[in-house]
């Protein structure tokens, strides 16, 4: 049997649904080594690594490594040049971290990109109201190292939606969160149809709020 020719090389990035998401998990658990070619996303769902290699049509292996309490995260690394100077030259660079300000994303796939965002480093949560009986609170945030990114972040909802938000400071982080009837609006962006890629433990949490005429109490 013939030895196996290299992965076919990506000749351009065309945006698409399905891309867009993989640019928000790059965007927040992504990597850009400085050899101006590799790249890595880590995470601690083994599922969410599976969903960003479809997106990519990846064929690289998943391995795992140890953090630094104790966890294991899973990881893809592979070599892309063109998408490597594609990111870079709508704002995603290496070092990333605290640097990261506004990104050039279209305005039709921003809410795929935004969902991705989501996925990678931020929080849905819906609990009881302990003051008020028989009613949820519902808080949708994204979590970064950088105030500008989050401002980009808060800038370009307030266009498309008209939602506000609030930023606040948190250890060594800024978060950019929604709450009530506008983390409602908000969800029903990010998961406009059922079959786009998401974390699934996300979306269940959502999807009690997806539906028109369930709106909880508040």
């Amino acid at each position: 049997m013939g030895k196996r020719g290299p992965a076919p090389r990506r000749e351009n990035v065309e945006w698409s649904s399905a891309f867009a998401y993989a640019v928000g998990l790059i965007t927040t658990d992504g990597c850009l080594s400085p050899d101006g070619r590799h790249l890595s996303f880590t995470s601690k769902d083994v599922d969410l690594i599976e969903t960003f290699k479809q997106c990519l049509d990846l064929k690289n292996k998943i391995g795992w490594k140890i953090g630094g309490f104790g966890t294991i995260a899973h990881y893809i690394q592979f070599g892309d040049k063109v998408l490597y100077q594609w990111l870079m030259e709508i704002g995603v660079t290496p070092q990333k971290s605290k640097t990261i300000g506004a990104l050039d994303i279209p305005d039709e796939y921003f809410f795929d990109f935004l969902r991705g965002h989501l996925d990678g480093d931020g929080t849905i949560k819906s609990y009881p109201d302990p003051v008020y009986p028989n009613s949820q609170r519902l808080y949708v945030a994204f979590h970064s190292a950088s105030l500008s990114h989050l401002e980009w972040l808060q800038q370009r909802i307030r266009s498309l939606l008209e939602l506000k938000g609030f930023t606040q400071k948190l250890t060594g982080e800024y978060a950019l969160t929604y709450a009530k009837q506008e983390s409602i609006q908000l969800l029903r962006s990010l998961y406009y149809r059922n079959d786009l890629p998401c974390l699934d433990r996300k979306r269940k949490i959502a999807e009690p709020y997806l539906i028109s005429n369930s709106m909880p109490r508040w």
